[in-house]
């Protein structure tokens, strides 16, 4: 029995190791989710687990059938694609207002999410998956447009699966993680300057190459 972190509370205890379970793939895609077994495992009661629950239910990993029965959503290329459609016309218009309405506060935010950016390797190091969100968010929050934000951080909850998915099926070239990283310079260098334009353009094209397009074709070949 594992015993939880003293820094969290009981409930975001449960909430991040089994999101950590669900994301590096240890429980798997359409699986049941026993709550008593797992409360144990985890080291909590049931209480704590059943918000774990519903907060991962409102983020599109794991669908709540009643009040017992609990099972990880499955991933599709059509929710893929869905996602990535969205993406590529939010992710640049959040940019793009981004680099128009930045303040020095989201300036200094930007460029320390950037300094704690590393290359995604592998689908467990999550520290690394973390610091990339980070990084986005920096970027969106930086738009102040409440609702955009709160659209994103939606999509960002939902798209990390779809991420891990092509993490565990392939490994990226050392030319795509620099090509990966190099945009994100781009981007944090557009925003700061205040370039809408070459904001927009560079996070289009930083969409257009991410792991969520990809995983439509990892999906789709399934």
């Amino acid at each position: 029995m594992q015993t939880p972190s003293p820094v969290l509370t009981k409930n975001a205890y449960a909430y991040e190791e089994l999101r950590r379970r669900i994301l590096t793939g240890e429980i798997q895609q359409g699986s049941v989710l026993s709550q008593a077994r797992l409360a144990g495992e985890i080291g909590v009661s049931t209480t704590p687990l059943r918000e774990a629950l519903r907060r991962l239910a409102a983020e599109g990993m794991v669908e709540l059938k009643s009040h017992s029965d609990a099972r990880v959503a499955s991933l599709t290329a059509d929710e893929a694609r869905n996602l990535y459609v969205i993406r590529e016309n939010l992710d640049p218009l959040a940019a793009g207002l981004a680099a128009e309405s930045r303040t020095p506060s989201d300036i200094e935010n930007i460029q320390a999410a950037l300094q704690q950016l590393t290359p995604l390797y592998d689908s467990a190091d999550l520290n690394a998956m973390t610091a990339h969100r980070e990084f986005h968010r920096a970027i969106y929050s930086s738009s102040h447009n409440p609702l955009l934000i709160g659209i994103l951080e939606g999509l960002w909850d939902k798209a990390d699966r779809y991420r891990q998915i092509v993490l565990l099926g392939q490994e990226d070239s050392e030319e795509d993680r620099i090509r990966v990283q190099e945009e994100h310079v781009q981007i944090a260098g557009a925003v700061v300057a205040g370039d809408a334009d070459q904001a927009r353009e560079i996070m289009r094209l930083h969409v257009l190459g991410s792991l969520g397009r990809k995983a439509i074709s990892v999906l789709g070949s399934d």
